[in-house]
């Protein structure tokens, strides 16, 4: 067992917290695991030792853990593809996700979860026959996540002789009856019982003196039914057992080191909030923070029960703190906040201007149809609030009988895909003039509501979504860097994470090893884009060796160096395209390539496109109905692939996600009907089936989702022999994210080849292929200080690599010249291009940079050359394949 858990940062006394008497002498303490931190042997291990210390100590652990991670999504997936297709891939993936994790464990996987394998299986059979599943049946069925993970890991601690008990949760924790929630609401949503009780506390005395191990999410109604206490319920559950207990302290234990200044994935420079007082906490929490569930809070607050906040990884580090004490109470910004999603219902006209009851009126229908408002702005003649339609408790119906019925008072205009950007600290109306310059972000954008919390503690804008990351990113480099940091900001995740004590997970890069030769050829010209050949290669190899993939054709928008192609070429990846230009280059360098090799996939291309491609005899995707509706004759008799929209796009951000209503790609579902008679009438035959939902996707599962929703579309059209499921395979982009796993894929795969024999699988990487196998080099031409913000400027910028501008995206950046150095400074990179926008990375922490050091931009072999311009009459970096 490793001794990191041995090694453990001391919890802070409860007492000193402002914790009654009666809890601060309290021996209960609750644990609380997510689904990343139980989904291997070394995390049962970690946790067995956790546990070990708790009792030592002469404490009681109750441990609250949630289902393996990814597993409730797969759940999610598998319920949707029961109703409309086909459940099985999906399944077989769930079930052998856990018995992989029980041979890890040396547990018989039948014998201990069996009972619940076959469950599992009756109910996605009854979901399939029926079509559909009530809100009772999803409830079972999700909750069979959390028994199975804490049935094998409960299996496994016993095998150690620690004294522990498994426990139902069901039997412990009671949904209340709740007024204006509708049945889904009720099963999927659930709220229950938590004052301290007594009974509780003698009934597990009575099971036994160690640890009890139970569930998350999970609880039974009045009626004896198994009920969800919703997203992020694993956290709720932890609180309500701890608030039952009377516990000394609630520890959330979870895949980072606490709760951050911003979302530390998507802005590396956020810092570790290392205290917090309860509102503070219930803010970050509620605007978008996803480290603590905004439920788990109140209990807590109410019963005054601190909260630990923990990384299961390093329980070396002291995490974030909530309570009633904080050591700050000055007015200050403490974190951006990000919530995506958000659905607007804008409420106008002028008769409502003096009207008495008006609102009384209009919030009345919110709650007749259990509606949920969290965000509200009005005028003389507007009313706009934000509501909930991401969490999966609002019926898809609910929402246009609503409309119908406001607007029997006013006109009503719904406005989707909003993003809350949110500035949550203390005071914040006393800093409005300290936040003035940094609020410019917002100039250019259209804004569609503003929001200044009653309780002082955020002020909100609700933007486009395609833009929220982007003003995160803004607003966190110029406030929270420039302001005061006081006793409450600890370091940043990039800082953290570079910390030598934690053992890198990933091998080191490619260009560490081949540094000396980088530098030479620096010292020859520079900038320069530099790809490295064998990480193509194995990437390609990666792929290539699942079996049940048919083919594999290279998206070669993302990087078209000629070199790159014909390394490519040779390792037997064929091509897609979406230009005449990149079918010409294809042919230009590989002139004998079999034309089925090739695949074009155009988007709103003129008709000219589509009849060149045809009659050069490659592939053709057809991404529309205009093209058969007012074409037909450009495809009679033609074989075509068509594109899909299955609803739902996916990626690192909102600019890279191709699926989804407002996305301008693929055919909607509900064309399909219209679809099939303009292809009958045109004479031409759907031979292959495609669908892309976006870029960066690092979930295996996504593909198993996007082939069900292809099958089922096959299944009218009788010529289709391949499905082909797109690229989006993502890659390791900022610090402490995994890679893709591309074991967990195949199996995927593997399970849709079986569900779907009659078909062939094809991928469409490009990013995947090449991003890790790019980067680019640029020489420190200048250094500046202005106030706190320290600027390292390079000899290119956007002109080479506009990812960063255009949305925000991270690529790592190092000096290599001083790689071997530590990192010292909190630096912005900037280029030479006269915009305010040529920023190639905000707050990076890297050695004391200098003039002519080479700084390395890793992950820049996707969408970089082929992306980049002369603005200015600048050249873009040149490019070399070593």
């Amino acid at each position: 067992m490793e001794d990191s858990a041995l090694r453990e940062a001391p919890f802070t006394d409860a007492r000193s917290l402002g914790a009654p008497e009666e809890y601060a002498d309290s021996r209960w303490v609750v644990m609380k695991f997510g689904g990343t931190s139980i989904a291997s042997r070394d995390d049962w291990e970690r946790i067995a030792g956790l546990l070990t210390n708790r009792m030592e100590a002469g404490l009681r652990p109750l441990v609250v853990c949630s289902a393996v991670g990814g597993v409730s999504n797969s759940l999610h997936t598998l319920i949707r593809q029961a109703i409309g297709g086909d459940p099985d891939p999906v399944l077989e993936d769930i079930l052998a996700r856990h018995r992989q994790l029980a041979d890890e464990l040396d547990i018989d996987a039948d014998a201990v979860i069996g009972e619940y394998f076959a469950e599992l299986r009756q109910l996605a059979a009854g979901v399939r026959l029926i079509r559909e599943a009530s809100p009772r049946v999803q409830a079972r069925l999700m909750a069979l996540g959390e028994l199975m993970s804490t049935r094998l890991g409960g299996a496994w601690l016993g095998t150690l002789g620690m004294d522990l008990v498994w426990a139902d949760a069901r039997d412990f924790l009671s949904a209340t009856e709740q007024r204006h929630k509708n049945e889904r609401q009720h099963f999927l949503s659930a709220v229950c019982l938590h004052g301290r009780d007594p009974s509780l506390e003698a009934r597990l005395a009575a099971a036994n003196e160690g640890a009890i191990l139970t569930q998350g999410f999970i609880a039974r109604n009045v009626d004896d039914e198994t009920v969800l206490l919703g997203r992020g319920g694993s956290d709720t559950s932890a609180a309500y057992f701890a608030s039952l207990l009377g516990a000394r302290r609630l520890e959330i234990w979870t895949d980072v080191p606490g709760m951050f200044s911003a979302n530390p994935r998507a802005v590396p420079s956020a810092r570790l909030l290392t205290a917090l007082h309860y509102d503070e906490a219930q803010e970050i929490a509620s605007t978008g923070g996803s480290v603590l569930h905004p439920r788990c809070v109140p209990p807590m607050r109410r019963a005054e029960i601190p909260i630990h906040v923990r990384w299961t990884g390093r329980p070396d580090l002291p995490g974030t703190v909530v309570s009633a004490a904080t050591p700050e109470v000055e007015p200050q910004v403490k974190a951006i906040s990000l919530r995506m999603g958000l659905t607007l219902v804008s409420m106008e006209g002028v008769a409502m201007w003096q009207e008495v009851g008006f609102l009384a009126d209009a919030f009345e229908l919110f709650r007749r149809h259990s509606v949920s408002v969290d965000l509200i702005s009005t005028s003389e003649s507007n009313v706009t609030v934000s509501i909930d339609t991401v969490s999966g408790t609002l019926e898809g119906e609910t929402l246009e009988t609503l409309v119908e019925d406001i607007g029997r008072l006013c006109r009503v205009r719904i406005i989707e895909d909003c993003a809350a950007v949110s500035l949550v600290g203390r005071k914040i109306r006393t800093i409005l003039h300290r936040l003035g310059p940094a609020l410019e972000v917002f100039e250019e954008q259209r804004i569609h509501l503003v929001s200044q919390a009653a309780n002082d503690l955020n002020l909100t804008f609700v933007v486009d979504d395609e833009q929220g990351y982007r003003l995160v990113q803004k607003l966190h480099s110029s406030i929270i860097g420039p302001q005061r940091l006081g006793e409450a900001f600890g370091p940043t995740w990039e800082e953290l994470q570079s910390d030598e004590r934690k053992p890198r997970r990933l091998p080191p890069s490619w260009w560490s090893h081949r540094r000396d030769e980088l530098l030479e050829l620096s010292a020859a010209a520079s900038p320069r884009y530099v790809y490295d050949g064998d990480t193509i290669r194995a990437a390609i190899g990666r792929l290539r060796a699942i079996d049940s993939v048919d083919a594999v054709f290279y998206a070669m928008k993302a990087n078209s160096n000629p070199d790159v192609l014909r390394l490519v070429e040779a390792e037997g990846v064929n091509f897609e395209c979406v230009s005449p230009g990149e079918i010409a280059r294809v042919l230009e360098l590989f002139p004998g390539m079999e034309r089925e090799r090739i695949l074009f996939t155009p988007n709103f291309a003129p008709r000219e496109e589509y009849a060149a491609a045809l009659d050069l005899g490659v592939w053709v995707t057809l991404d529309n109905l205009h093209t058969l509706r007012e074409w037909p004759d450009v495809f009679r008799g033609r074989d075509v692939f068509i594109r899909l929209d299955p609803g739902q796009g996916r990626g690192h951000h909102e600019h890279v996600r191709t699926a989804g209503t407002h996305s301008k790609f693929g055919i909607p579902l509900f064309e399909l009907d219209e679809l099939e008679a303009l292809a009958a009438g045109a004479d031409c035959r759907i031979v292959g089936i495609h669908a892309h939902t976006g870029s960066g996707i690092l979930d295996p599962t996504n593909w198993a989702e996007v082939a069900g929703e292809l099958a089922a579309a096959a299944s009218r059209f009788p010529d289709v022999h391949t499905l082909d499921l797109g690229g989006g395979l993502g890659i390791p982009e900022k610090p402490g994210q995994e890679p893709l796993d591309t074991g967990h894929l195949a199996r995927i795969l593997d399970e849709l080849k079986r569900a779907y024999p009659d078909y062939r699988l094809w991928l469409e990487p490009g990013r995947y292929l090449v991003a890790e196998a790019g980067v680019l080099l640029a020489r420190v031409t200048q250094t500046k200080g202005k106030g706190a913000v320290r600027y390292v400027g390079i000899e290119t910028g956007m002109n080479s690599l506009i990812r960063p501008a255009l949305y925000g995206a991270y690529h790592e950046i190092v000096n290599l010249t001083r790689l071997k150095e530590p990192a010292t400074e909190i630096v912005t990179v900037v280029g030479p291009i006269c915009e305010s926008g040529d920023r190639l990375g905000n707050d990076r922490l890297l050695p004391e940079c200098r003039e002519g050091d080479l700084l390395l931009i890793a992950n820049t072999g996707a969408y970089g050359y082929t992306m980049s311009s002369s603005y200015n009459l600048r050249e873009p970096a040149a490019e070399t394949v070593i």
